[in-house]
């Protein structure tokens, strides 16, 4: 069934952001609240219940693990903005308090090389404040006699603001407080980026209703579609659609305290829930891009991988009944897996807000941020977001980001 459109109330806008899930809300919401821009904004989704965004396919949790200090310092920043949303939201007494459960990240090491991945990268956390704490598979024991650990060489947590938050409450108060301030959203779709007569600026975009709409700059704010929406203006960027599956899943044997979001050396990765239930996740052996709209589920990789693995390591979880299961994608650069961030080298009014490879909601609140600054100042004047330019991926200059899940 084909989705509705809906044409813009305008025929220019200073800036047009590709797609309205979370980067784009963020994104949009923060050039509301930058006082040195007064623009114009139109925010084009394709589908506005968002009912296969990677958004609304969410872990919903955040952590401060990374072994680059940028990647730390921009997931301190969302801490700070989730617990502090109603006064970054100027005291509206609408918006929610928000917290976050912290029940923290479990990184499982069954190696010594892994475990010395995990003591370099707790030393970049400590040395930006984090309180990231190692821990011998005898204290793992006693904090969480639940875990198997006869195999595990060495665990890291952090217990303070990493853990599960309410994305859903920011995504929503995001596009409701920048619809009040002036941030237009419409249903429809870019089908044509156009470029001026020069070749070095986007001067409009098409949309599927057929509106021809001009723009000062435009934003790439289309998740696992980003790659499509690069092509339209004549880029290559390194993101694809990775299929990710999700599972809910209820223990006939609760677990006696909370569950971290534990990451085994499997890669399969669980969490508390709340009620006795448990969300926990993974992917195939094998790892391809998929197609845009395949969201097949794929039953196997629960018996034959999932199960067994979430059974050994809690053996309380060998009796356990699925409650819910989906299949999402994750926003994969497949460069360094890390964003891509800023305007394209040449065609400089086309900014990049990409490829987040599952750190997108996390991320969110100083990835808005940076690119309202660059819209409104032609800088970073926050935090400094340069190393995710664009210009690494032809000079061959990845980011070593050894934490991706």
């Amino acid at each position: 069934m084909a989705l509705a459109t809906n044409s813009p109330n305008q025929t220019s806008y200073d800036v047009i952001i590709i797609g309205g899930a979370i980067m784009g809300a963020s994104a949009a919401w923060f050039l509301s609240d930058n006082k040195d821009f007064n623009g114009r904004v139109l925010v084009v989704e394709r589908d506005p219940s968002y009912e296969n965004c990677s958004t609304t396919h969410t872990n919903s949790c955040m952590r401060q693990q990374f072994s680059t200090a940028l990647n730390v310092q921009i997931s301190q920043f969302a801490a700070d903005f989730v617990k502090n949303i109603r006064s970054y939201m100027g005291g509206d007494e609408r918006v929610p308090e928000l917290s976050i459960r912290s029940f923290g990240y479990m990184y499982l090491a069954d190696t010594e090389a892994f475990a010395d991945v995990l003591r370099e990268s707790q030393q970049v956390q400590l040395a930006q404040g984090a309180a990231t704490q190692l821990m011998t598979p005898a204290q793992i024991a006693a904090a969480y006699p639940f875990y198997n650990v006869e195999d595990i060489v060495l665990g890291s947590i952090n217990l303070v603001d990493e853990g599960l938050f309410d994305a859903g409450a920011v995504f929503d108060w995001w596009r409701r407080q920048s619809r009040e301030r002036g941030v237009e959203y419409v249903q429809n779709e870019v089908v044509a980026i156009n470029r001026n007569a020069a070749g070095n600026r986007v001067e409009s975009v098409t949309l599927k209703s057929g509106d021809v709409v001009a723009c000062g700059q435009v934003v790439n704010a289309s998740g696992p579609r980003a790659a499509a929406t690069a092509c339209m203006a004549g880029i290559d960027v390194p993101v694809e659609p990775r299929k990710r599956y999700s599972w809910i899943f209820k223990a006939d044997t609760p677990l006696d305290r909370d569950l971290p979001l534990t990451i085994d050396p499997s890669g399969v990765h669980v969490r508390e829930n709340g009620g006795g239930t448990y969300q926990c996740g993974g992917h195939a052996d094998v790892d391809p891009a998929v197609d845009y709209d395949d969201y097949v589920m794929d039953f196997s990789i629960w018996e034959n991988h999932v199960w067994p693995v979430l059974a050994t390591r809690i053996p309380q979880f060998e009796t356990i009944k699925v409650q819910s299961e989906w299949a999402g994608h994750y926003a994969y650069n497949t460069f360094d897996h890390n964003a891509i961030l800023g305007p394209h080298s040449e065609l400089t009014n086309f900014l990049f807000l990409n490829g987040f490879s599952g750190h997108g909601l996390q991320q969110s609140p100083a990835m808005g941020r940076g690119i309202a600054e660059l819209v409104a100042h032609g800088e970073y004047r926050s935090l400094d977001l340069s190393p995710f330019a664009y210009d690494r991926i032809p000079a061959k200059r990845p980011i070593v980001e050894k934490a991706v899940i």
